[in-house]
């Protein structure tokens, strides 16, 4: 039988006071799994703490800066101490800087880079020795579309997300003989509150241009939601992957497999 239990795990899952790291958090917490948080405000920990209660959930937030090796060596070692070692890390705070290239400054070139990839570096090597003192543990990276593809003004996200990619097999390559699994997730288009007015409907009753053209390059025919997001991720943290070690699990709606309509 396949088993997807993480009833009894420990997972952390970095940025997920909201959004897709929440939603992937409260599919863990279904599963059986212990949840444990960080944000980089105090009031997103507190408002992501209250978040959870209403999910009854009995998660444990943290404050730390994830591009901070010290701060986040703290937090693993609070961690371990108050809660137990972490079974299942998710590398998923983030951010994006849609500025065209040449428009770009440097500093939030290397800004992006060290959210983007730095730190899931950071977070990863901290809770790594641990996973190899317990026999096992589960990395997972939460890439994107720009692991694989560019587009316009999201030179540093872009960049920051293959190197993601690369790290993510690295590290596969390097721990999978300790029983520990790194893999990622690379989410299509998400329909959340971020993206909304993205998808609202024009005075006309159109769609909004945006919405129109992501539409038509996914096969699925809309945006993904949180909860598609879900499986995948129970998946790839629980026993049922055991033998799966640096892939990247697109969850786009076959975007990356399409090459778009023919022109009318």
């Amino acid at each position: 039988m396949v088993n997807f239990s993480l009833e009894g795990k420990v997972a952390l899952i970095t940025g997920a006071s909201y959004g897709i790291g929440f939603a992937i958090a409260t599919a863990y917490a279904r599963a059986g799994a212990r949840i444990v948080f960080n944000d980089l405000k105090r009031e997103f920990v507190d408002k992501g703490l209250a978040a959870y209660r209403a999910r009854g959930i009995d998660a444990q937030g943290y404050f730390c800066d994830v591009t901070d090796e010290e701060q986040v060596n703290a937090m693993v070692a609070r961690i371990e101490q108050e809660v137990g070692v972490i079974d299942i890390l998710v590398n998923n705070a983030g951010i994006i800087k849609r500025i065209p290239m040449i428009e770009m400054d440097v500093a939030d070139f290397r800004q992006v880079v060290d959210v983007d990839l730095n730190a899931p570096f950071i977070v990863s090597k901290a809770v790594i020795p641990s996973m190899i003192r317990k026999g096992g543990g589960k990395i997972i990276n939460i890439c994107s579309m720009m692991s694989e593809l560019g587009r316009e003004t999201v030179s540093a996200y872009a960049a920051a997300k293959g190197g993601l990619k690369m790290l993510t097999r690295n590290i596969a390559s390097e721990y999978g003989a300790y029983n520990i699994q790194c893999n990622g997730i690379g989410p299509g288009y998400i329909a959340t509150p971020q993206t909304a007015p993205l998808r609202e409907r024009q005075p006309d009753g159109s769609r909004h241009p945006f919405d129109a053209f992501i539409v038509a390059k996914t096969p699925a025919a809309r945006w993904g939601t949180t909860e598609d997001l879900e499986g995948p991720a129970v998946f790839l943290a629980s026993a049922a992957s055991d033998f799966v070690n640096g892939h990247v699990l697109y969850v786009d709606g076959g975007i990356l497999a399409y090459i778009g309509k023919q022109p009318e």
